[in-house]
């Protein structure tokens, strides 16, 4: 008896902090968004109701997307080649994929800003190649967001990729090779398949990154491509709105966790499939 209380004993502590100051915090900022002088959805079907308040959900979930499909599209091969490599480079590779983590997202923020403004890197040189007659409007969209949460993203992508990558045995891709497969087939086939955990688990992170961001939209997004991160503070600072913060806060959870199942779904059926076909 002593014996299988030891597990609850060690995790009590913990528990107790996670309800303290995560549980409990949480209930209480969410409780008056449904308790109005008695049981309301009104602040929730309000806040989809409105059109302006609807768009930046939809750019939000829009965006967040679109960076996870483009991570899930660079962070496989980039994850596979590097799971290959030869060891005494395989950890230098990580450290450049590492790279971008280590620096703060204010300047990395600042330095897309200086690449995507009108006098930045990119225009200069389309301007420099005879492209453009004048700058293109980069800096300040939705396509400078994703950019930013693309590369603010994609490590965690690979990393998550490379430690699944690494424990598909090579052989299996040289039998594939054998039975007729060319490289790209067998890692469509074979590979692909067979690191589906590791993309689902990579683009949960990258999704829920993207959708909670507040800097990267802030600082590439602008006043004009609002997401709910900016939203929220907006709404609890400069409007003191915080039961409207406290609704977007858990739109925002509701969100994560609906994708998270649909992600799931996905893998359960990928699974199916394959025992199916095997």
């Amino acid at each position: 008896m002593t014996q299988r209380r030891i597990p609850y004993i060690i995790l009590a502590p913990g528990l107790i902090l996670l309800i303290l100051f995560l549980v409990l915090p949480l209930i209480s900022a969410i409780y008056p968004t449904f308790f109005d002088g008695g049981f309301t959805l009104a602040n929730y079907t309000s806040f989809f109701l409105d059109d302006y308040n609807f768009g930046i959900f939809w750019r939000t979930i829009k965006i967040s997307l679109i960076a996870t499909l483009i991570c899930v599209v660079l962070g496989v091969p980039t994850a596979f080649y590097i799971s290959k490599s030869p060891k005494k480079w395989r950890g230098l590779l990580m450290s450049i994929t590492l790279f971008p983590l280590l620096t703060n997202s204010v300047v990395r923020s600042f330095a897309w800003i200086t690449i995507l403004g009108q006098d930045g890197i990119v225009n200069n040189a389309l301007k420099s190649m005879g492209l453009i007659s004048k700058p293109l409007t980069l800096l300040y969209t939705e396509f400078a967001i994703v950019i930013g949460s693309v590369y603010l993203f994609l490590p965690l992508m690979v990393i998550t990729l490379v430690g699944i990558l690494e424990n598909i045995d090579s052989e299996i891709m040289e039998a594939a090779e054998t039975l007729g497969a060319n490289r790209l087939v067998a890692f469509m086939k074979v590979i692909l398949p067979l690191s589906v955990p590791g993309i689902i688990v990579g683009s949960i992170l990258v999704f829920t990154g993207s959708l909670t961001a507040y800097t990267t939209p802030q600082l590439l997004g602008g006043n004009r491509n609002i997401m709910l991160a900016t939203f929220l503070y907006q709404n609890a600072t400069a409007l003191g709105n915080w039961q409207g913060a406290s609704v977007i806060a858990l739109i925002m959870i509701a969100a994560t966790l609906i994708v998270m199942k649909l992600f799931n779904w996905v893998a359960g059926r990928m699974d199916k499939r394959g025992e199916a076909s095997a």
